[in-house]
């Protein structure tokens, strides 16, 4: 019986935007009666909410962990020590784990059945060494969205043209080379490190690295609808043998297994949310509230916090609002009129389940930092957006969001509080029927596509079995 069961070990980049979709692919995996190792650094483990009650509904997920070589006090931050963790110690252990595996499934009383293929996060490209090394299949889950992916492709070729590095500092010079992408693209939409002076600057280098990589894998899986991005998948496709579009991935989970999914939901997580935040908004009036979050990376000067608080506060609007203990750089000291303001309309709260709170009635609109995981989830939820893009594949995110789909209001970069003031009041108010509008037509069409028939409901079962037939070739 065991034989005969499909075993897949699932390894995300070691923080929570990253860990998060992959085990949401990881319970759809199990739910299609296949096998699931899902490893963490033993650091995120720790942190990860009540891995036993997903293990219960899931009886063939497994959990394993494995050493990232950092003192537990590490920030662990998306930075040069986190990938130097990777190469230095995550890899020799993620390889003697993927041994072990093999050779426990090797014996008669093997507690899961031999290993099919590895699903890696994209970022982790070490894998793709090791797949080749220990000749096991590898398939690559990539996070970000579907046409940074492909505008990172076409780096190497933006350098040979001379588009890249930029000449001056002009951000609004139009971008040509990166087809399917419906419409021009402009420097001010490519990711930060697209600005350094040099070709190789390490930066630049390891976005060129990280996305070549992703060819070596025998399929792509994204976190997309295909009807949003069919565009750039149509090149994509002539790069890649497979590719699986599988989202949005939290609601093609809620689809398989319905409320289950809603009680399990916050167990991806590795920030603790407030129980109280649910009775506030319970409170307000319906579409009434504006929801601030800006994901669990983006870190804020003292300027840019006190330009966000006083514009939400002079918006009118009730607000809740994400600061995490470690979004601000330095001490704070707040000014008596925001505390005033923030008591009669907001709510601060450190961190909340945000599928949860942006499907309540009350929830009018989004100002994000524009990362795929929350863009996904806004569109289901239909809720517009106020885009403030930051770093990665937030600026072509943003650009997406406010231009091609019109879903969105764009902050500028070097925001104040009387345009963070005016964008929320035209998002809650006039603007608000056009924009709904728009973001209904998206909606349906993300919700329809992961029901029986759509797109990326079809694609999981196509992924399924395409997993069950690579354990005949082992």
């Amino acid at each position: 019986m065991a034989g005969k069961q499909s075993h897949v070990v699932i390894f995300p980049f070691p923080l929570q935007g990253h860990i998060k979709p992959l085990l949401c692919l990881a319970e759809l995996l199990c739910h299609a009666g296949l096998h699931v190792t899902f490893v963490n650094t033993h650091h995120n483990h720790k942190r990860l909410a009540n891995p036993q009650a997903l293990s219960t509904h899931f009886p063939t997920l497994h959990f394993e962990s494995i050493s990232d070589g950092l003192p537990d006090d590490h920030p662990r931050a998306l930075n040069g020590e986190l990938l130097i963790a990777l190469k230095t110690s995550i890899r020799p252990h993620f390889r003697e784990l993927l041994k072990t595996i093999s050779l426990k499934a090797e014996s008669n009383d093997a507690p899961a059945p031999p290993l099919s293929c590895i699903i890696t996060d994209g970022l982790v490209t070490f894998a793709f060494d090791l797949a080749e090394e220990l000749e096991i299949p590898i398939l690559s889950y990539n996070v970000p969205c579907a046409r940074y992916l492909w505008t990172c492709l076409c780096l190497p070729d933006l350098i040979e043209q001379g588009q890249l590095p930029f000449p001056d500092d002009d951000m609004s010079v139009e971008i040509t080379g990166v087809s399917g992408m419906d419409g021009p693209l402009h420097r001010q939409d490519l990711p930060g490190f697209c600005r350094v002076k040099q070709a190789d600057h390490p930066a630049l280098q390891f976005a060129i690295n990280w996305t070549q990589a992703q060819r070596r894998a025998s399929a792509l899986i994204l976190d997309t609808v295909y009807e949003l991005d069919a565009s750039c998948l149509s090149h994509m496709a002539l790069m890649f043998p497979k590719i699986y579009t599988l989202g949005p991935l939290h609601a093609l989970l809620n689809a398989q297994i319905g409320n289950v999914s809603k009680s399990l939901a916050s167990h991806g997580g590795l920030w603790k949310s407030d129980p109280n935040c649910m009775t506030w908004l319970d409170s307000q009036l319906s579409r009434s509230v504006i929801y601030v979050s800006f994901g669990t990376l983006v870190n804020l000067t003292r300027a840019q916090m006190m330009e966000f608080w006083y514009g939400l506060v002079n918006s009118g609007h009730p607000f809740m609002w994400v600061i995490r203990s470690d979004i601000i750089y330095g001490a704070q000291q707040i000014p008596a009129e925001l505390e005033i303001g923030t008591k009669e309309r907001g709510y601060i709260v450190d961190w909340v389940s945000q599928e949860e709170v942006l499907a309540h009635k009350v929830v009018g609109g989004f100002l994000t930092h524009s990362g795929w995981n929350s863009t996904l989830e806004s569109i289901v939820a239909g809720l517009p957006m106020i885009c403030w893009p930051n770093l990665g594949d937030h600026y072509i995110i943003s650009r997406t969001v406010c231009q091609k789909w019109k879903i969105g209001l764009q902050l500028n970069e070097n925001c104040d509080r009387c345009n963070i003031e005016t964008m929320i009041q035209t998002l809650m108010g006039p603007k608000r029927e056009e924009i709904q509008s728009s973001v209904d037509t998206i909606s349906k069409l993300a919700r329809d596509s992961v029901v029986k028939g759509g797109s990326s409901h079809n694609n999981l079962e196509q992924l399924i079995e395409y997993i069950r037939s690579l354990q005949h070739h082992i």
